[in-house]
């Protein structure tokens, strides 16, 4: 493990929760202009702040980088402990990056409560990052619990006319699941002789009962939070009751949060377990891609299939890393990284569109790249970079993801690969129904095009969704050798090839 003499990773979290206090604090609902600036202006410094852990990473070594701990609650041997490697790296940039996004998006459109809204999602942010740093498990789950509640507030506050069922189904759901995780971990602390140290759990001995229970205690923790099939019911009502910029940090971050928490959890501490539960997470997976796919086909509602199509694109997420191949784990994260930026600019296109018409149902839209030319030149490249389509970001990830599974199994990427199809038929029926066609409803004809602060909000993520899907060397080179422990520790070699 590589120490640190600078506290990156603190600063990280801590300086958006820092400024997300001081929004609060200092700029009430009588000054929302000091609150839009101030959220704006500690966003961006927070994303600053993150640029080193970027900068200074080595690639090629092995362990934990940029490491601190220091003790927390020393009766418990509970430490303040942060460190990152090549699977958590890209996860903390690109929080911050979301979050400058969401504090532009919500700029005009949140007239009420500013203050609590901006604080809110800073605090958030930080949140989020502490759980992708956090190598204590007891502060990974503090963490990963506490990010429940600036979301369940956004939603229950800035939410639609169903706020409150969505913000208690989702809050219910999650913290069900990470009861059953917070049992596994005192369990593990007792195997390992009072200890939470993440690292030396992945040593225990556990026999294969016990880590059968302790793998499904974790798997519904992070399966709600992916959120697979079955237990994927509370993300659509979360994301057409959320306001735009809730939706964006749900899909953007949030559901990472379960992926994340697989890889550092699930596989290393329980490998056999992941061995003989393969199967079983495979066919969940092929599920989500392939059934959840048809149901985002039929939605009548915008944000309700761009929301089902995210539980299709995490199915492949988890596919990937039950094939437990390099090609197919790196696409996973590949996959992870770029629907940050995918759904999260669908979810904002959304928005635009909610801003204008008040309206998210698919039958009151049609030509509207007759009236907004450039909102649908970039409406139609997320779509496209939704569906998979080469040299956007959204191909890279699937494709290592499918390419994995037909060498794991020939069958399987078959049916892995049908979520391109079903991708394209979603996604391309969305554009032909929205912007292509004539003008059906009058009131399209009164739509404005892009604010300059609306394209400057897109056109930011467009260029992170070509740049990643042309040059995705940056991504996958940072992620390889932390993947390749990860699978030595596993023992791939006992795969049959």
């Amino acid at each position: 493990m590589m120490q640190s003499t600078i506290p990156y990773l603190s600063l990280a979290i801590w300086v958006p929760i820092a400024f997300g206090a001081l929004v609060l604090t200092r700029a009430g609902d009588e000054n929302a202009r000091l609150a839009r600036i101030l959220a704006l202006f500690g966003a961006i410094v927070s994303f600053l702040v993150t640029l080193p852990i970027v900068l200074n990473f080595d690639a090629q070594a092995h362990g934990m980088q940029f490491v601190e701990s220091v003790p927390w609650i020393g009766r418990f041997n509970i430490f303040y402990a942060l460190g990152i490697d090549g699977i958590s790296l890209w996860f903390i940039p690109l929080t911050a990056f979301m979050t400058i996004i969401v504090v532009i998006a919500g700029w005009e459109v949140i007239q009420q409560r500013v203050s609590q809204y901006m604080g809110a999602f800073l605090i958030l942010s930080g949140l989020m990052i502490g759980v992708f740093c956090a190598i204590d498990a007891m502060l990974f789950y503090v963490f990963f619990e506490a990010t429940l509640i600036p979301m369940f507030i956004i939603v229950g506050v800035w939410g639609g006319p169903r706020r409150v069922y969505a913000a208690i189904k989702f809050f219910l759901y999650t913290l069900l699941g990470s009861l059953l995780m917070l049992i596994a971990l005192i369990y593990l602390y007792f195997e390992s002789g009072g200890s939470f140290d993440v690292l030396a759990w992945h040593k225990l001995p556990l026999g294969m009962t016990a880590q059968t229970l302790v793998f499904f205690a974790f798997f519904f923790a992070f399966a709600v939070k992916v959120p697979m099939w079955p237990v994927h019911t509370w993300l659509p009502d979360a994301h057409v009751e959320a306001p735009t910029g809730g939706s964006v940090i749900l899909a953007a971050i949030m559901l990472k949060l379960g992926g994340y928490g697989f890889l550092r959890f699930s596989l290393p501490v329980t490998p056999d377990a992941s061995h003989s539960l393969a199967a079983m997470m495979i066919v969940l997976s092929l599920i989500a891609v392939i059934y959840i796919g048809l149901v985002a086909l039929v939605q009548a509602d915008m944000k309700k299939l761009v929301a089902y199509s995210s539980i299709a694109h995490m199915g492949f997420v988890t596919l990937g890393f039950f094939m437990f191949s390099d090609m197919a784990v790196n696409g996973a994260i590949m996959q992870m990284i770029s629907h940050g930026f995918v759904s999260g600019a669908m979810f904002l296109c959304i928005g635009v569109l909610y801003d204008r018409l008040h309206s998210r149902e698919i039958a009151d839209y049609g030509g509207v790249i007759n009236v907004m030319p450039r909102f649908a030149a970039l409406f139609m490249l997320f779509s496209l970079a939704n569906a998979g389509l080469p040299a956007t970001s959204g191909f890279i990830g699937e494709f290592m993801v499918i390419l994995g599974a037909v060498k794991y199994n020939f069958w399987i990427g078959v049916l892995a690969a049908t979520a391109l199809i079903l991708g394209a038929a979603y996604s391309l029926w969305l554009v032909k129904r929205v912007l292509l066609g004539e003008i059906k409803n009058p009131h399209v004809t009164s739509l404005a095009d892009l604010t300059g602060r609306e394209f400057f909000m897109l056109g930011i993520l467009a260029i992170a969704v070509l740049w990643m899907g042309v040059y995705p060397a940056p991504f996958t080179d940072a992620m390889q050798t932390s993947v390749n422990d990860l699978l030595q520790h596993v023992q791939i070699s006992k795969l049959p090839q």
